[in-house]
């Protein structure tokens, strides 16, 4: 076992050590300039189309047209469960600990540049979309849907659909060993008795369908946000005389090996770059092909607004991931707690701070985070099972039995370390990342029409005050 074990490893310390990061930067940068940064520096346009929706009356200012199953604001709350989520505390935590405080640097340069990879994913999504009026009445997409009705490829698309919600499961491991490490830490509570109240709560929001699930992350996410980002604020006010220091050793780090400290043993530059991307990857999903998911059923007038949720998505879980890091690094529990990682340093981080408050709080959020991510991984499982089934009455019987298979390693697997856990998502996330870079790259012809639509003729039109069409897209199955 120690064997196998050495070997997933050294697989994933190899794939995302070069091959990843310089292919996901690369693309994410050459994305940029072609959309001629709008999606990062549009800093107005952007926020207006996203967050800025969070402060307007219902019945005031411009409605927004279109064919959709929910609100655009709905789809990116199911989105953001993902990003928003165990990703931004423990994928953090991981980091620093395994690649030193100079991993941060490489996961907000790998986000900046993948806001515009997560744009093309989103518009791929309501481009390709299908419309399933038999079994669930819900706009669908994957990157199985794109696969098949952009690029013709159906066998390629059934084999990845089965690996989806195959192997989707088992990556929710991360999720559980986070909850369950963070409650122990804080309570001393068995793990099975964190995960029996995880899988009541989780099976009592998926069996609801896409409507239940996102009207419940609609609801939740903003709240956890929220609550987080004023907690982790007031840590930092509590330790202000060590937030420059920190920002000036991610920067050294980021450039300059690590030097062993206290428990802390040392990181290379390229293990900076390595553990800050893949982590950063894991915190906003952007190149995995997630995007493409949540957004296909958003309400939205053009594919183009929709796609400014790649900035509000990968912008807030660079926040996040910022305070975390920040409050494990002011704290300095990275060096005086060698060897715990995860969710669990910055558990201790808040530890250190408020006392054992700290502990409950970031325990209960962690665990909370865990159900919501786990409940955005279902819903992106489920797309494929609906893709291999078809619009049928065996989709729908299929769905059912999928949540039985779903939720099982969460309870049969609960022992697994975390650094394993974390080896075989990034081997899985790497899969994931080429499939959507070809997706990407061979329909980049129609990403850019889209843009150039948008910003060349349909915005214009709309500021003239004319009467614009909605810009939506449908393939409805026979």
């Amino acid at each position: 076992m120690d064997t196998i074990l050495n070997i997933i490893n050294q697989f994933s310390d190899f794939i995302w050590t070069y091959p990843m990061p310089v292919l996901l930067v690369s693309l994410g940068i050459w994305l940029t300039i072609k959309f001629r940064f709008k999606y990062q520096l549009n800093f107005r346009f952007n926020i207006k189309n996203t967050y800025g929706g969070l402060f307007k009356k219902k019945n005031a200012g411009e409605q927004i047209q279109g064919a959709g199953s929910v609100s655009s604001f709905a789809a990116a709350c199911t989105a953001l469960a993902n990003t928003v989520g165990i990703g931004s505390i423990g994928g953090v935590a991981t980091a620093i600990t395994m690649g030193g405080p100079g991993a941060i640097f490489w996961l907000w340069f790998s986000a900046f540049f993948g806001i515009a990879t997560k744009a093309c994913e989103i518009i791929l999504g309501q481009r390709y979309r299908v419309k399933y009026e038999k079994s669930m009445d819900e706009y669908v997409c994957d990157r199985s849907f794109v696969m098949e009705h952009a690029l013709g490829w159906k066998k390629g698309a059934v084999a990845l659909s089965v690996c989806c919600f195959m192997l989707g499961p088992w990556t929710c491991l991360v999720q559980s060993e986070s909850a369950t490490s963070s409650i122990e830490e804080a309570f001393n509570v068995d793990s099975y008795l964190t995960l029996l109240v995880m899988v009541i709560f989780i099976a009592s929001v998926i069996i609801g369908g896409l409507k239940g699930i996102s009207s419940k992350m609609e609801s939740v996410v903003p709240k956890l946000a929220i609550t987080y980002l004023t907690v982790a604020v007031i840590l930092l006010v509590m330790n202000y005389d060590q937030i420059l220091p920190a920002f000036a050793l991610i920067f050294k780090s980021a450039f300059s090996p690590a030097a062993g400290v206290g428990g802390f043993a040392g990181a290379t530059v390229m293990e900076a770059i390595r553990f800050g991307i893949a982590r950063g990857i894991y915190s906003n999903d952007a190149g995995t092909g997630y995007g493409i998911v949540a957004h296909a059923a958003a309400t939205t007038d053009h594919p183009i607004r929709q796609s400014s949720w790649g900035f509000g998505e990968v912008f807030l879980t660079i926040i996040i991931c910022t305070v975390t890091a920040l409050a494990i690094l002011t704290t300095n529990v990275w060096v005086d707690y060698a060897g715990i990682t995860s969710s669990r340093l910055t558990t201790l981080a808040f530890k250190v701070t408020y006392g054992d408050a700290g502990s409950w709080f970031m325990a209960i959020f962690i665990t909370l985070l865990a159900c919501t991510t786990t409940i955005g991984m279902y819903f992106t499982c489920e797309k494929a099972v609906n893709f291999f089934f078809g619009d049928t009455r065996a989709n729908k019987i299929a769905k059912n039995l999928y949540r039985v298979y779903y939720l099982a390693p969460i309870v049969l697997f609960t022992n697994l370390q975390a650094d394993i856990l974390w080896a075989l998502t990034d081997i899985l996330s790497a899969v994931y990342v080429l499939i959507t870079m070809t997706l990407i790259l061979s329909r980049r012809k129609e990403i850019f029409r889209l843009f150039n639509d948008f910003w060349d003729r349909y915005i214009p039109a709309k500021n003239a005050g004319q009467d614009v069409p909605p810009v939506t897209y449908c393939k409805r199955i026979e």
